[in-house]
């Protein structure tokens, strides 16, 4: 009886914090983001320059936002800059969806931030997959920033909502989601603007807060158990990593079999594994044939950019990745609050945030509104403050891009006269051909960051610093 009274204390508590931060997190305030006209702005591979080219006065900064941007005199630009970023598919904090595997929790507020840049991250990779690079959402520039009143009031009402939900204990109920595939990829610059929308649309569903998301919150929650976390616990960027590649492995929709994920192994990506990763077998069983090159892959590679803080030296390292067009981004953030990173501009990163909750959407309606998973808003972020734990990805579609990736970053990653390290590595061979896993389980090969409960009082994070 006394058990009983304790777990029904525990869910109530679990309902009001929960409540809680569905305030905390709607309430905050965004301030604009300012940018200079002197400086180019790098987005994901892509330059833009924000000074007109007749502007002989110099203007030391302009807005991005859609109420204060400026007119498009050379600030041509600036709207191209504000329609790229606004395409990016955004995940953020969401509330009152169908209850996490494991847990009453029906949001990830206050501790699902990284899960969410991931998400953010796994989105890139997959817009380069199925629409390209050069795709932007028609509806991008329509997108209006939520003012003042729009956030209180929204807040105010969720409050309400989750703690009359609290006392009564009842919980809405959501029909579950209908994934529709695209079939399979092919030139999207052929296909019509309908075509593009099933695209996006599938891709955004695929990521859905329901139970029956392929890439879903609800599916790297289920992942992340095997490897010791559970909901509400924190996340770091190595272990969403490696619950990424899962997801995309294990993935049934037909729409999502041409393309997998690979992590790398202590900051070295091996040449002959990610290969191996872009080729599978046309037929299974003793009548395979042979290998093709039929899949592309997303190339996870957690990295450690200093100690304490993130070494300044590291700083050009990180422009030069962020400049790249087949780099979707890095996860990182501050200190157990992550963000996705995607730019920059002079010493500032430029990246979006995952910290404000949002409603849950039913993405299984053929017509699900699109517009919370777009960001109107860029925030910008000091190098300095960048946390040294992070994730770096890149979209790969095929073993000759592969081939062009890897060399083009080994020349990025060539040390400096200051830099002792690089970041990462690449190595030719597979990894099991420098006898790294040989004293691991079958279970620590496929999740090396899982707990081990006679250490995990000694290990502070998803490194260890030699």
């Amino acid at each position: 009886m006394e058990n009983k009274g304790t777990d029904e204390v525990e869910k109530l508590k679990t309902k009001f914090l929960s409540a809680w931060h569905n305030v905390k997190y709607s309430w905050a305030l965004k301030s604009k983001t300012y940018f200079s006209r002197n400086s180019p702005v790098f987005l994901l591979g892509k330059c833009y320059h924000f000074k007109a080219d007749d502007e002989d006065s110099p203007t030391e900064s302009c807005s991005t936002e859609v109420r204060d941007a400026p007119p498009a005199t050379g600030g041509d630009d600036v709207e191209a800059f504000r329609r790229d970023f606004a395409s990016r598919v955004w995940l953020t904090y969401r509330e009152e969806f169908p209850a996490l595997p494991g847990s009453s929790l029906t949001s990830d507020c206050g501790w699902g931030c990284m899960l969410r840049a991931g998400q953010m991250m796994l989105a890139q990779a997959l817009i380069l997959h199925f629409l390209g690079r050069d795709w932007t959402w028609s509806e991008a520039l329509a997108l209006q920033p939520l003012d003042t009143e729009t956030w209180t009031t929204s807040a105010a009402k969720r409050l309400v909502a989750s703690l009359e939900a609290s006392l009564q204990g009842e919980r809405p109920s959501y029909p579950g989601p209908m994934l529709h595939a695209p079939g399979a990829p092919g030139r999207v610059e052929e296909a019509d603007i309908h075509q593009r929308e099933v695209y996006h649309r599938t891709l955004v569903s695929w990521l859905g807060d329901s139970p029956q998301a392929q890439l879903g919150v609800h599916r790297l929650v289920e992942l992340g158990l095997v490897s010791g976390k559970r909901a509400g616990d924190w996340y770091g960027p190595a272990v969403v990593a490696h619950i990424l590649r899962k997801a995309v492995e294990e993935a049934t929709d037909p729409g999502l079999s041409g393309i997998t994920a690979y992590v790398s192994q202590d900051c070295t990506v091996y040449s002959a594994d990610v290969i191996d990763s872009h080729q599978s077998c046309v037929a299974g069983g003793a009548d395979a044939l042979p290998l093709t090159d039929s899949r592309a892959v997303i190339i996870f590679i957690p990295v450690r950019l200093g100690g304490e803080k993130t070494n300044p030296e590291y700083f050009s390292f990180v422009k030069s990745i962020l400049s790249l067009e087949y780099c979707i981004g890095i996860i990182g953030g501050k200190p157990k609050q992550a963000c996705y990173f995607v730019g920059f501009q002079d010493d500032s990163l430029i990246y979006m945030d995952p910290h404000y909750c949002q409603s849950f959407v039913d993405v299984s309606t053929n017509h699900f509104p699109l517009q919370s998973y777009h960001c109107p808003s860029p925030k910008k972020m000091p190098f300095s403050k960048m946390d040294p734990s992070c994730t770096i990805g890149f979209y790969s579609r095929s073993v000759q891009d592969y081939q062009t990736i890897s060399h083009e970053l080994s020349k990025v990653l060539l040390p400096s006269a200051n830099e002792k390290y690089p970041a990462f590595t690449f190595m030719q061979g597979h990894g099991r051909d420098y006898n790294l896993s040989a004293e691991l389980t079958p279970e620590k090969r496929e999740w090396p960051f899982i707990r081990d409960p006679q250490r995990a009082a000694a290990t502070a994070g998803d490194f260890v610093l030699l």
